[in-house]
């Protein structure tokens, strides 16, 4: 009997895992989506179930996070700040750091660096830590007034009735959601890279519109 008649591997759906030909469309899970299908030309997927699932959460992340620095550079290279002093010590006020993401990193004080990847580590490994026994990306703790998406609600109708939404309809629209935001989310580290790139080679982020939007 071979090892793999023993073993039983459950992947990140909770599916049974079983190998596939990363090269044959499959649109049987979170992200993956026509026209590629799973386009895994590295073949994660063929090293393991527990490889895979911590790059599916590497790219969750990653997604989130360069939704952020993307609206970020564009809310900031519009003129948006909050008021006040980012640093009453080093009387530097929000208005006076630049909006480009290379820009805003080199006119930070060192001790607001310090209190960024402080703040990013704690939620790392203790305030959003990713429970292995959960979803990938299901990183809000348990108690919190934050339901990711709703065990069910009802919907106005144009007559003033309600209607029940059932559970397939929950599924597909819990989905759809899901598959926006990894879409976004890659679409995202596009956009910030290509911001980092830019403002690396002209000091404009968003080249070629001028130096402010």
């Amino acid at each position: 009997m071979s090892p793999s008649d023993v073993l039983q591997f459950i992947d990140v759906t909770g599916k049974e895992y079983v190998e596939v030909d990363t090269f044959v469309p499959q649109y049987d899970e979170i992200g993956v989506l026509p026209p590629l299908g799973r386009w895994d030309p590295l073949q994660i997927r063929e090293q393991g179930p527990e490889r895979y699932r911590r790059f599916v959460e590497m790219e969750i992340k990653h997604g989130r996070l360069s939704m952020a620095a993307f609206l970020g550079v564009i809310t900031t290279y519009s003129g948006v700040r909050f008021p006040g002093y980012l640093s009453l010590s080093e009387e530097i006020k929000f208005s006076d750091i630049p909006g480009g993401a290379i820009s805003s990193w080199a006119a930070l004080p060192t001790a607001a660096w310090f209190q960024i990847v402080l703040f990013i580590s704690f939620c790392e490994i203790s305030l959003l830590k990713q429970d292995p026994e959960k979803a990938p990306g299901d990183v809000v703790p348990d108690g919190w007034a934050w339901a990711r998406y709703p065990d069910g609600y009802d919907v106005w109708l144009g007559d003033g009735s309600t209607k029940q939404v059932g559970e397939e309809e929950l599924i597909l629209g819990k989905t759809w959601k899901l598959n926006a935001e990894r879409n976004n989310g890659r679409a995202a580290m596009m956009g910030i890279t290509g911001m980092l790139i830019h403002e690396s080679l002209t000091g404009n982020p968003v080249f070629p519109i001028g130096e402010t939007l």
